[in-house]
């Protein structure tokens, strides 16, 4: 590959420059020597060489030389000449235009915006350098606090499991006769608590369980099973030694007409679970499930809460090409450094079950209102509420402008690229507009993917939503703009794995401030960055939140400090 001459244009033509393209696979491949070597100048041709061997001896060539670099050396200190523009500079290619990096991204957003493939003129990449206008790399010496990460007081994961937890083991796999099945209903992470629980209660009853059905979901018709979205084999793996987990009934179970239970009422302790539902597994062999949804108690002891993490962070793994693909996307978001993630939940459905309104237009009020009086049973609780009693009571998803002026509020760099999570919003790409103006670098699932990637999961809502809990999962920073249960899950998934930076959003506080125009925009910041500064991803203890699923917060039933770890260590070696 080689910059193209015109050896027969004449010397009153203004030099021309190509430029390379060059694929980022082979980026990523050099070391820095070699990519510098792509930018320097070409030597000079042995012509030019025996024509400098033969002129130096000519003093007044020297002294013509001596002149130059005197007169260089006094622009430099009196101009300050800027090196880059000089046609000997060390990086003659140098340009504002970005390169081309081939097959990484495309060209243009999945939102009508355009994409740059390489770092934008003042913003940083993953080794701390910002790019500057003109190519220049200088070190980023301050990035502010938004990067920070919380230092997460010691805590790591430790899911030590009492001597009589390891003994009832035993019997319990040993158990081949009974058997519990479990139909979870709902969107993927939906799916996933009702999974963790399901295990949970097999352990309670001591029954083998029959690998979940995913229940076709009416809103999206996804059919996915759970091999589609689960890594079947290691789910089975990694809870071995706590559940026997099997794929389907076997033959001896077939023709058992399964006793049906769906009046779990909520908040079930292990206790009702075995009061009610022991006799009848017992004598029937098999028992089924539905309706899981936040049945199961909360506050379980401390084994069974320790499973539950297990299942949570370490058995319910996504499948290998769901992995794959979401990993490829993260990387994508990753090449040029630091990004935060967002889910943004301003679909439809969102706004009708939570019975707000997404304060667009009236017309658009029309359509929520319409469909909530239409389907007065999607209205999740509080139905007594108007929608301005929601609102303040940060019962609602933030729009794109609250959403716009709290990133800017805690200091979010104008540059920071922005990976957003979430179903088409109602009302389409013109309501994201406030966050597009001001946080340009704005991408989802649907910008990273190369033609054709996402097209086998077209019409599977659960795989769409683990690709983007997987891009989310990885980002530096996430905020949800809503609760959910993916945001729930992304909260205890992040603290689980190092407490990576979570900003929840205290939006009962700050939205009377939102509401007040009279508040000058520097106060406002000033405000809402001080409401925030206990919800940026320290652990949070469980024990003085009653009722609050251990997988958001697994501190401390989960992780312990440094100290307390060795403890439960060495009493394990004393039970051993």
């Amino acid at each position: 590959m080689a910059l193209s001459k015109n050896s027969n244009s004449s010397s009153s033509n203004k030099k021309k420059v190509s430029y390379i393209s060059v694929p980022s696979q082979i980026i990523n491949s050099l070391s820095s020597s070699s990519l510098q070597s792509l930018l320097v100048s070409p030597k000079k041709s042995s012509r030019s060489i025996n024509r400098f061997s033969f002129s130096y001896r000519n003093p007044r060539i020297w002294f013509f030389t001596l002149f130059l670099v005197s007169l260089f050396g006094m622009l430099k200190l009196g101009f300050n000449v800027d090196p880059i523009s000089l046609p000997f500079s060390r990086y003659p290619c140098s340009t504002n235009h970005p390169l081309s990096f081939d097959g990484e991204q495309n060209a243009e957003s999945h939102l009508g915006l355009v994409q740059e493939s390489n770092l934008a003129p003042g913003s940083s990449n993953s080794n701390g350098i910002i790019q500057l206008d003109g190519g220049k790399n200088e070190t980023l010496l301050t990035e502010g606090d938004f990067w920070k990460q919380p230092d997460g007081l010691g805590f790591k994961p430790c899911l030590g499991f009492t001597s009589q937890y390891r003994r009832d083991s035993n019997s319990i796999l040993k158990n081949r006769w009974k058997y519990l099945l479990v139909v979870v209903s709902g969107g993927m992470n939906q799916q996933r608590n009702q999974i963790v629980d399901a295990v949970v209660i097999a352990r309670i009853l001591g029954a083998s369980l029959v690998v979940p059905v995913l229940q076709v979901n009416v809103i999206w018709g996804d059919e996915s099973e759970f091999a589609d979205i689960f890594d079947l084999e290691h789910f089975k793996d990694v809870l071995a030694d706590d559940v026997h987990i099997v794929s389907s009934l076997p033959s001896t179970h077939v023709m058992t007409r399964p006793v049906e239970e769906k009046r779990t009422p909520l908040h079930a302790s292990p206790q009702w679970i075995r009061a009610h539902y022991l006799k009848r597994i017992n004598r029937e062999r098999v028992l089924l499930l539905r309706g899981l949804d936040s049945r199961l108690s909360k506050d379980l002891p401390s084994d069974l809460q320790k499973l539950r993490c297990k299942v949570a962070f370490q058995a319910l793994r996504f499948s290998p090409r769901i992995l794959e693909l979401g990993n490829k996307l993260a990387s994508r978001m990753r090449n040029q450094g630091q990004y935060l993630s967002l889910h943004l939940r301003m679909e439809k459905d969102v706004w009708v079950r939570t019975g707000c309104l997404p304060g667009l237009t009236p017309e658009y009020d029309e359509i929520v209102n319409s469909e909530r009086e239409a389907h007065p049973e999607l209205l999740t609780g509080r139905s007594n509420m108007t929608y301005h009693e929601r609102k303040l009571a940060g019962l609602c998803p933030l729009t794109a402008l609250e959403v716009t002026r709290l990133l800017k509020a805690l200091e979010a760099p104008k540059n920071a690229r922005i990976y957003w999570a979430g179903g088409e919003p109602l009302g389409g790409k013109e309501v994201l507009e406030p966050l597009t103006k001001e946080f340009p670098q704005f991408y989802n699932k649907h910008d990273l993917a190369l033609p054709g990637e996402l097209e086998p999961f077209a019409k599977k809502a659960s795989v769409m939503a683990a690709i983007d809990y997987i891009v989310c999962e990885k980002s530096d920073v996430f905020i949800p703009s809503h609760g959910g249960n993916m945001g729930h899950a992304l909260q205890g998934q992040r603290a689980y794995a190092g407490h990576k930076k979570y900003i929840t959003p205290n939006k009962r506080q700050m939205l009377p401030y939102f509401m007040n125009s009279s508040l000058p925009e520097s106060d406002f910041n000033r405000i809402v960055k001080d409401l925030h500064r206990e919800s940026l991803g320290q652990p949070e203890l469980r024990m003085s939140k009653a009722g609050k699923d251990v997988t958001k917060h697994p501190v401390p039933e989960c992780m312990c400090s440094d100290r307390r770890q060795q403890q439960q260590q060495q009493q394990q070696q004393s039970d051993a």
